[in-house]
């Protein structure tokens, strides 16, 4: 039996959207940071407070990791309540059907957290493409992270308006029409001003 791997090389923490399914039989949409593997153990992840992820993986159900460069998927993904009927985007260049494991567990700043082990058990190659570096994208993806903690105490909340009026520049100066549709939508989706 060989064993089934993924379809990208990670390295860091890479950006990506996973779909798990819930108890309506529907696909929720979320935003999943991937943590490279370190010394032969899986790649992991870590989700943050009771989120529709956490319930799903912590259920045992289907879960697909995915990897999109549509901007205005992956904010929706990161910061709304985001539900579909297929478990692979549209815009997946590529996904993996992951188990998800609890690794370990706690609690920060009165947040619970769980690292999960994402073991690979189908991989689907949708699209080959060539790597760019988009300052736009960048931008709106790390919009995201900073918005997403507007509202967590562990976080200074005015350092992180300035870090989302920079990302604003950046996309007006360096983004494509996506990438500006994709910082519309933060703004839509974030109740603060910047």
């Amino acid at each position: 039996m060989s064993e089934v791997g993924w379809p990208v090389e990670l390295a860091g923490v890479t950006e990506s959207v996973v779909t798990t399914l819930g108890p309506n039989d529907r696909w929720n949409v979320a935003a999943l940071g991937l943590h490279e593997p370190e010394g032969g153990g899986p790649v992991t992840a870590t989700t943050w407070g009771r989120t529709r992820t956490w319930r799903n993986f912590d259920a045992g159900r289907e879960a697909y990791v995915q990897f999109t460069r549509d901007p205005v998927d992956f904010a929706n993904a990161a910061l709304s309540v985001w539900e579909v009927d297929d478990p692979v985007l549209h815009s997946a260049d590529a996904w993996v059907e992951v188990r998800a494991d609890r690794l370990a567990d706690g609690r920060e700043c009165e947040t619970q957290w769980v690292e999960w082990g994402l073991y690979p058990e189908t991989v689907g190659v949708e699209r080959r493409v060539v790597p760019t570096t988009n300052r736009g994208h960048a931008a709106v993806v790390e919009a995201t992270v900073a918005a997403s903690r507007l509202d967590v105490d562990a976080y200074d909340r005015e350092t992180l308006l300035d870090r989302l009026a920079y990302f604003d520049s950046v996309v007006d100066t360096a983004g494509s029409d996506r990438e500006r549709t994709a910082f519309e939508r933060i703004r839509e989706l974030v109740d603060a001003e910047w």
